[in-house]
Parts: structure tokens; C-alpha cells; sequence
């Protein structure tokens, strides 16, 4: 009985050792086969970035090839510009401060001429009090000085008038160098990011110079309220004004009509054509207002083409606020007797007898910059007239139009 007991357990323990090694082997099977899966992504993770690092290393390269030395480059002039703009604002900073001694000694000027005027004044009481025939000769002598004096101080209040305007004009030239050194140092920071990050530089907020405009009126009561609507235009086109410039027509002439300059930036020059001839069309499409004329042809409540624009129902979709500052723009000017207003490729000129709107080509535009006719009506207006019809409006018409 002890020998079957034996053998069976012996027989047990057999199977047991079987299962034993079947388990241990399935396991490091299972062990190798994971290793193995391990060690092949191991290895693709370890291609990918040989890939990325070879990549990296050409991009780096490019960029000390190409990029750093250009903007390197670019750095230099835009430290210069900095530099000769830093030195004319101390300059102008300079000149600011010996126009302010000499305001201050003239005050004191006429401080000691009020002084002495009181003085005299006393002095001539005294005299008055004099008999005889000596009261007349100094009495008179007296009013001499006085009158002297009173010009000397009539001689200062011009004087003083010349340095307020003095220092109105060096403000105004402080606040043009003022917005230059903005615009170069947004540049600067546009061209070491686009340099630093690899990415083409973009100017979402208008950093950059986009388009140019003009604008001249002779009627010096019409020129705050042809500003006021020509900003409001450039608002309304979605531009804003990086820096304006002003000269006067002859110079610095005082009193002569100013030709400002501005310098926008928003949009690019293609946008903004095609924005202003669909708004030019949109504006020209209107329905009549009043009917017929009095000679019995159809009059047009908008603005009149000079050849027929889109066909009756069509109209482009435009923002309701930029057709009506366009148009304000436009009444304003049909207002004066003689004025220019430009906005990048839009050109409106205004002469005593007709007003002309058109909006240019790039290639037109570059040639305006150059050309100093546009600021004259007249032979602005004999310029217009030579360009295709389709991008030309005759606007006295509807200026005229109640």
C-alpha cells in the first residue's frame, strides 16, 4: 500500500515539474517577444529623429547662410536711421531750449519796460504839477517816451508771437520724428522675429507702409472739415495712418495752402482697388431719388459712370459705413474750388467745374508718387482723363445733384 502511495506522489510530482517547465517556458517566449517589439520601436523612434536632426541642421544652416547675414545688414541701416533720427530730435530739443532762454528774457524785457513806463508815469504827475510854459515842452517829451515804450512792447508781443509759432512748429516736427522711430523699431522687431522663428513676416495690425495718400484743398475754411472726412475714409477703408507729413504749397510760405502727405497701413494695394472700385460702382447702381429731370431724362441718385457699370439688380456687397464715408468724402470735396485727395490707387480731384474719381494700377500709382502734376487740379484732371473709361468717374453730376 506505501509503494502506490509512493508512486502515485511520485507520479504527481512528475506532472507538476511538467507544467512547471511548460509555464516558464511560455513565459520567456512571451518575455523574448516583447523584447523584440521593444528593441523595433526603439529603433524606428531613433530613424525619426535622425530625420528631425538632419533636418534641424539644414534649417540652421540656411538661416546663418541666408538669413543672418541680410538681417545683419539690415540691423546697421536701421541702427544708423535710429541714430541720425535720435540726433536731429537733439537738435530740435536743443533749439527748443535757447528759444525758451530767449522767451524768458524777453519777459523779463517787459517786465523792466512795464517798470519803467510806471516810472515816467509818475514822473509826468510830477511835472504836471509844474507852471509855466516848461510844463508843455516836457509834457511832451513824456508822451514821447511813453509812445516809445509802447511800441517796444507791441515789438515784443511780436516777437513772442514768433516764438509760440516757433514752438508749434518744432512740436509738430518732434511728433513726425516721433512716429518714424515707431515705424523703425516695429520693422526692426518684424525682421528679428521673422529672422529668430523662420516664419515670413506678416503685418496683421498694419505695421508696415501699405499705401500712400495726399491730400490739397485751396479753401482754407473747407481744409478742417476735408481732414476730418479724408481720416475718416481712411478709417472707414480699414487703413490707419502710420505718419503724415505738411508742407506749404510755396515752401514754408506762412499762409499757403498745406500739401499733407500720409503713410498707411492695413491693406495691400490690390485689396484696396478692387475695395474702392466696387464701392464706386456699388455707390453709382443707387435708385433715382427724385424722379426725372427737369428736361425729362432719368437722372441717377448715385454715382454716374463714365461708361454703364453693372448690370440693373447686381450689387457688390459692401460695408454700409465705408459707401457713406466714400460719399461724405466726396461732398466735401465737391464743396471746394479746387482740391486733391488720394487713398493708395483711389485719385479724387475737385476743379471749379467738374469733379473726376479714379482708381488706379499699381504702375499708375508708382508714377503718381513722382509726379508733381497731381497736386494741381487742373492738369491732374487732363491726366485722368487720358485713363480707360473703366477706371475713370465723372462725378459733377451727381455733386451737383440735390
Amino acid at each position: 500500500m506505501t509503494t502506490v502511495v509512493l508512486v502515485v506522489l511520485c507520479v504527481v510530482v512528475g506532472a507538476l515539474e511538467l507544467y512547471a517547465g511548460r509555464q516558464s517556458r511560455n513565459q520567456a517566449n512571451a518575455f523574448t517577444r516583447r523584447v523584440d517589439e521593444l528593441n523595433e520601436q526603439v529603433t524606428k523612434q531613433n530613424n525619426v529623429l535622425v530625420t528631425v536632426g538632419e533636418q534641424l541642421t539644414a534649417e540652421l544652416s540656411r538661416v546663418k547662410q541666408d538669413v543672418l547675414p541680410a538681417l545683419d545688414g539690415r540691423l546697421r541701416h536701421n541702427h544708423e536711421q535710429v541714430e541720425e533720427l535720435a540726433g536731429r530730435v537733439h537738435q530740435a530739443d536743443e533749439h527748443l531750449r535757447v528759444q525758451a532762454g530767449r522767451l524768458h528774457d524777453l519777459e523779463q524785457q517787459r517786465i523792466t519796460l512795464a517798470a519803467l513806463r510806471r516810472k515816467l508815469a509818475e514822473i509826468e504827475t510830477s511835472v504836471r504839477s509844474v507852471t509855466g510854459a516848461g510844463a508843455a515842452a516836457v509834457e511832451g517829451k513824456v508822451e514821447g517816451a511813453l509812445d516809445r515804450l509802447a511800441e517796444l512792447e507791441r515789438g515784443g508781443e511780436e516777437i513772442l508771437e514768433l516764438q509760440r509759432t516757433l514752438t508749434r512748429t518744432l512740436e509738430d516736427v518732434e511728433d513726425v520724428v516721433t512716429e518714424l522711430l515707431q515705424f523703425t523699431e516695429g520693422e526692426l522687431d518684424d525682421t528679428v522675429t521673422a529672422a529668430l522663428t523662420g516664419r515670413p513676416r506678416d503685418h496683421p495690425g498694419g505695421t508696415s507702409v501699405t499705401a500712400t495718400g495726399r491730400l490739397w484743398t485751396r479753401d482754407g475754411q473747407l481744409d478742417d472739415i476735408l481732414t476730418e472726412m479724408y481720416e475718416r475714409c481712411v478709417r472707414a477703408s480699414r487703413l490707419n495712418v502710420r505718419f503724415r507729413t505738411a508742407e506749404g504749397t510755396d515752401g514754408t510760405a506762412p499762409g499757403s495752402p498745406e500739401r499733407r502727405r500720409y503713410f498707411l497701413g492695413g491693406q495691400a494695394a490690390e485689396d484696396l482697388a478692387g475695395a474702392f472700385s466696387a464701392l464706386l460702382i456699388s455707390a453709382g447702381t443707387e435708385p433715382p431719388k427724385n424722379g426725372l429731370t427737369a428736361n425729362g431724362g432719368d437722372r441717377r441718385g448715385g454715382l454716374a459712370r463714365v461708361e454703364p457699370g453693372l448690370p440693373p439688380g447686381v450689387e457688390p456687397a459692401r460695408a454700409p459705413e465705408d459707401e457713406e464715408a466714400l460719399k461724405a468724402l466726396l461732398r466735401t470735396l465737391s464743396e471746394c474750388s479746387g482740391a486733391v485727395a488720394q487713398i493708395g490707387p483711389l485719385m479724387a480731384v475737385r476743379t471749379r467745374d467738374e469733379l473726376l474719381c479714379a482708381v488706379l494700377t499699381a504702375a499708375q500709382s508708382l508714377e503718381l508718387e513722382s509726379d508733381e502734376v497731381f497736386w494741381d487740379p487742373s492738369s491732374a484732371t487732363e491726366r485722368l482723363r487720358r485713363l480707360p473709361s473703366h477706371q475713370l468717374w465723372d462725378l459733377t453730376a451727381w455733386s451737383s445733384a440735390p
